[in-house]
């Protein structure tokens, strides 16, 4: 074998080995932590078998001295791993939109992941000014970063709010420029929230969630998950779940929540791929800073919302992005 041949050969193998492993991962749903997590990059195996899919129409093409057979395999394996990722990514670009009622006003709802409230509190703040955010939801607030964040203007510009500061990454709150009332805790690890704001048309039912990441077995991931969507399948009136939840669409826990018809904002708006997570070169895999590729950050849509826009902003030092999305009733 020629090294022309064999270079070939190897960066083919670099492509469609972790693309396959991925496809193996979102088909069987595995149960370890690690492998969980591996999931959340489920989406970066379509432009590994996009590559792959080119590489192998040019070896059929011009085949040389090679057994057809033998890349017509190869073919029928890259064809059914692109069509499958197409398939699952589609619902973000051309999902099912919904159009708001003609007479339903507007609300901008954000969330964002303070990392352990190390977040800048002024560019939190500035950002919800700047995008009129009538519903704010914040993970990871600590007492310092609350206090810094009420230096920046926080409380005169959100009268009311749900939760509490806590110390590391488990206070969750939310923020309103509308009344909020009959805040409850939701059963999971770190805090959640049910809550309703009083809007002049009405109550807007609103859960306000961050859930616990895939670590070890995985068994309380799941389980924070599947109290959210216990919760979610009781509530009726629910509007909207907003936070973040460790987890995205390829994962099997959270499309529990697709099943009870709350859909992401970016799907609403067929805004396309929005990963949030990680931000600014925080994580890092031997030494090589890791790019954002992960979308675990959600504005979800209960069935009587719809979404009119979905976008993603940078937070000077948080490892997540910011999701901010506009919201109406159908």
């Amino acid at each position: 074998m020629r090294w022309p041949t064999a270079l070939f050969r190897l960066f083919l193998a670099g492509l469609l080995v972790p693309a396959v492993a991925l496809t193996v991962l979102r088909l069987f749903e595995p149960e370890l932590g690690v492998l969980v997590r591996l999931t959340s990059f489920v989406p970066l195996a379509f432009p590994l078998y996009a590559v792959a899919l080119v590489l192998v129409i040019g070896k059929l093409v011009f085949p040389g001295r090679e057994s057809s057979r033998v890349w017509m395999a190869v073919m029928a394996v890259v064809l059914v791993g692109t069509g499958l990722h197409a398939w699952w990514l589609s619902p973000e670009f051309v999902g099912s939109r919904a159009n708001a009622a003609d007479d339903a006003p507007k609300l901008q709802v954000m969330t964002m992941n303070l990392y352990k409230g190390a977040a800048d509190p002024s560019s939190v703040v500035e950002t919800a000014a700047l995008e009129r955010i009538d519903i704010l939801v914040l993970e990871e607030v600590t007492p310092s970063a609350l206090r810094k964040l009420e230096e920046f203007g926080l409380a005169e510009a959100y009268p009311y709010r749900v939760g509490v500061p806590q110390r590391g990454v488990e206070g969750t709150m939310a923020f309103a420029t509308y009344r909020i009332r009959e805040g409850d805790r939701i059963d999971t690890e770190f805090d959640s929230w049910s809550f309703d704001v009083v809007l002049p048309q009405g109550l807007l039912r609103v859960y306000a969630v961050h859930v616990q990441p895939p670590v070890g077995n995985a068994n309380g991931w799941r389980e924070d998950l599947s109290a959210i969507a216990a919760a979610a399948q009781k509530d009726r009136t629910l509007d909207l779940v907003v936070g973040d939840f460790n987890a995205t669409p390829d994962h099997a826990p959270f499309r529990e929540l697709v099943d009870l018809d709350l859909r992401s904002a970016s799907e609403r708006t067929n805004a396309g791929w929005q990963p949030t997570w990680p931000e600014h070169g925080e994580e890092s895999f031997l030494g090589i800073e890791l790019p954002r590729v992960v979308q675990i950050d959600h504005v979800l849509v209960g069935r009587s919302m719809t979404a009119t826009t979905s976008e993603t902003f940078s937070i000077e030092g948080a490892d997540h992005r910011a999701v901010v999305a506009e919201v109406a009733f159908r």
